[in-house]
């Protein structure tokens, strides 16, 4: 891309605008950290959790495209590669998150954790020190897989050894599994920690495929801005898109059976310990949001993704996924607020503009990343079968 590439003067203005709104929100939750520091800390944790979720989806989606394979992966890897890349602005995006630990978690209280048997008992693992390191732990990993498969995809650029490919191949089993095991064990820490007398085996899986889900649809969502006025055009056939939506409908479907699964088994147990966190959501205007979640999370995706017209016309799957992004927002809300706020469903001002914030700042590196790269490794051997197959 030059500088009279038409893409490459999109992209800066969605780059230059971004940045804009995202430092003029900043500054806004400055002055509401000033105001009520506990109200910002809560509401930069829902922040933080929802980018650093689409950041972490596009790790998983990029091994899980290097070990299947398909054309579907050649529209969207280049996005996912630079989604892979903001891992280092969440690591100082999460300082904020540590700082602010006496002010989102309980188990920092000494006087909470004297009161709480089930408390003491976690000690060992829910304290301040061992958050900090497990959390440095994560990134480290994160960043180090992130770090080589960059490397490797970006020497595609210019070589055509067949040995970067199994590189990537090799990389991404066991690096998938390594995703797995320490998500797990971040959600954990990050989210069901809000209320530790609280647990769900199913939790750490839910949490997951909500990455995944965010990252696919912000791809997919992107997708429209590119893909006309770049190379990702040569490849851009029915056959591929139908191949990504028909993705898109798995995570969809994915994520709806693991919310019902847990929903279900809690429900049907019917200990105290366990139904009181849905008790908490589904009541005092929470119920409303449930609602709202079962058919824009699930039941229209579900319906629309099941027509080919669908999945195979670009602009019509992007807003569909756009919609889904947002959802998927709402549905961190609805998980995390509660455990803060036992009154009912409200809104606070933060709730909305630290999401913008950390959002608009995030949207810029991304770009600026995006616009280092070709939008297609024109070396990858398995991109020439697909180019034939789309002549």
């Amino acid at each position: 891309m030059n500088n009279r590439d038409p893409l490459l003067q999109q992209l800066d203005r969605i780059q230059h605008g971004s940045l804009l709104v995202g430092i003029v929100a900043a500054v806004a939750c400055a002055a509401g950290a000033l105001y009520t520091p506990q109200q910002f800390f809560r509401s930069y944790l829902l922040a933080y959790l929802f980018w650093s979720g689409i950041s972490l989806g596009c790790l998983a989606l990029v091994m899980l495209h290097h070990l299947v394979g398909g054309g579907w992966g050649f529209l969207i890897r280049r996005m996912l590669e630079s989604g892979t890349r903001t891992l280092p602005l969440m690591v100082l995006f999460v300082a904020p998150v540590l700082l602010g630990l006496r002010h989102i978690y309980v188990w920092t209280n000494p006087g909470a954790v004297a009161a709480d048997r089930l408390l003491q008992h976690k000690r060992i693992y829910l304290n301040v020190p061992f958050f900090v390191a497990r959390t440095a732990v994560y990134f480290a990993l994160w960043i180090l897989l992130a770090y080589f498969l960059n490397k490797w995809s970006s020497r595609q650029d210019h070589s055509a050894d067949p040995a970067l490919r199994r590189r990537l191949n090799n990389l991404s089993g066991p690096g998938l599994v390594l995703y797995g095991l320490t998500v797990t064990l971040a959600s954990v820490d990050w989210v069901m920690s809000l209320e530790p007398d609280w647990f769900s085996t199913i939790f750490s899986a839910l949490f997951m495929i909500g990455q995944v889900l965010a990252a696919l649809a912000f791809a997919i969502a992107l997708l429209m801005l590119v893909a006309s006025r770049s190379s990702l055009s040569e490849i851009l056939s029915s056959r591929y898109m139908n191949d990504l939506g028909n993705l898109f409908l798995t995570f969809v479907v994915l994520w709806a059976y693991m919310a019902f699964a847990q929903f279900l088994i809690i429900w049907y147990g019917n200990l105290p310990d366990e139904i009181t966190w849905y008790l908490h959501r589904v009541k005092g205007g929470w119920e409303w949001i449930v609602v709202l979640l079962i058919a824009f999370h699930f039941a229209v995706p579900f319906l629309l993704l099941l027509f080919r017209g669908v999945k195979r016309r670009i602009r019509v799957l992007s807003v569909l996924a756009a919609a889904v992004l947002v959802t998927r927002l709402v549905d961190l809300f609805w998980t995390v607020e509660p455990a803060f706020d036992r009154g009912g469903l409200r809104f606070h001002w933060l709730d909305w503009v630290a999401p913008v914030a950390m959002g608009g700042i995030w949207m810029a590196v991304f770009v600026w990343q995006l616009k280092r790269r070709p939008l297609l490794p024109l070396h990858d051997p398995l991109l020439r079968e697909v180019l034939k197959q789309s002549a």
